[in-house]
């Protein structure tokens, strides 16, 4: 499959934009965020505007406070996609209420995924340990340990309010702080390859939620206020609380939407499925692949999903390219 889909890519990035009705839609500019799912977003939309609408693309590599920022000061770039926008803060939310962004939508369903997860191979032998009531009953099961974010991160604040309004520790259960992301990967993996316990902090889309089939447990629900006050790294007395979706969606200027409605109208429709992502990345983190090929990986297996994003004339356009 590697083969066939780096074949592919080679073919399909280097054909000439194809114009929609003999027309160009001209120069359009958009964000690729420095994740591995932002990057599969942002060339998969860049490979159907100009293949599928004949657009003059440039990608704006980016961050979201900065991609945020540039709107603000310069009114662009065109499009930022992958927007977690539960980390955009006032400017944003200042920008969409000055009308010169239009949010269309989610780009990832049904969000950014967070929570505690242990194997589900765990999960059918003990299928009680779905629940967080029953993990704390039974430590052992779970391998007596919580595997925690590093420090810095933000899930690091909120699971240090959040592990002892649960009484974590007090159940027998050390919490292991990993020192990086990359540790906190490996002890799920090398978990899993063995058939051990683990139990621990992850986020979806991401590689290893895409390699290992993990069951998120239940934490009894997700509670707004202990979730708000989670956030606060000098929090006391936090109550429990599950963790919501975060929503992560596309955005356009107001400008863009306007002087480009079918383009509007597909990015509102360009949303992937998070379990769809999370396969998607893991398959390039086996392959070390770039995001480019990610992109190409997701138009040669998902037809069916992106074809019904766009309209006829650029189904028409990608189709012709596709058959090459």
């Amino acid at each position: 499959m590697r083969k066939l889909t780096l074949t592919t890519a080679l073919t399909l990035l280097a054909a000439p934009a194809l114009a929609q009705d003999g027309e160009s839609c001209g120069e359009v500019s958009i964000t690729e965020m420095n994740w591995a799912s932002a990057s599969v977003v942002t060339n998969v939309a860049n490979f159907i505007m100009e293949q599928g609408y004949g657009c003059d693309v440039s990608i704006v590599p980016s961050d979201t406070v900065p991609a945020v920022t540039s709107v603000s000061e310069n009114g662009e770039p065109d499009i930022v996609t992958e927007l977690w926008t539960n980390s955009t803060g006032e400017v944003y939310q200042r920008l969409k209420d000055e009308g010169r962004v239009e949010e269309l939508g989610a780009v990832l369903e049904p969000g950014g995924v967070e929570g505690w997860w242990i194997p589900s191979y765990l999960a059918e032998e003990h299928p009680e340990l779905t629940s967080i009531e029953s993990i704390l009953e039974n430590p052992d099961l779970v391998g007596g340990r919580f595997h925690n974010c590093p420090e810095g991160w933000g899930c690091r604040v909120v699971n240090d309010n959040i592990l002892p309004a649960f009484g974590v520790a007090d159940a027998g259960i050390e919490v292991f702080d990993h020192g990086s992301g990359e540790t906190l990967a490996t002890s799920m993996a090398s978990a899993y390859e063995s058939e051990e316990p683990w139990f621990g902090y992850y986020w979806a889309p991401t590689a290893p939620l895409g390699r290992y089939d993990m069951v998120k447990v239940d934490l009894g629900g997700y509670d707004e206020e202990a979730h708000n006050a989670a956030q606060n790294p000098d929090a006391t007395d936090v109550g429990r609380t599950g963790f919501p979706a975060a929503p992560v969606n596309t955005a356009v200027t107001t400008t863009f939407s306007e002087e480009h409605p079918d383009l509007t109208e597909f990015l509102s429709k360009m949303t992937f499925d998070v379990d769809t992502m999370n396969a998607i990345v893991a398959w390039m983190e086996e392959n070390s692949a770039s995001g480019e090929e990610g992109a190409v990986y997701f138009l040669t297996n998902y037809q069916d999903t992106w074809t019904n994003w766009i309209d006829d004339a650029a189904r028409e356009n990608l189709a012709s390219v596709l058959e090459q």
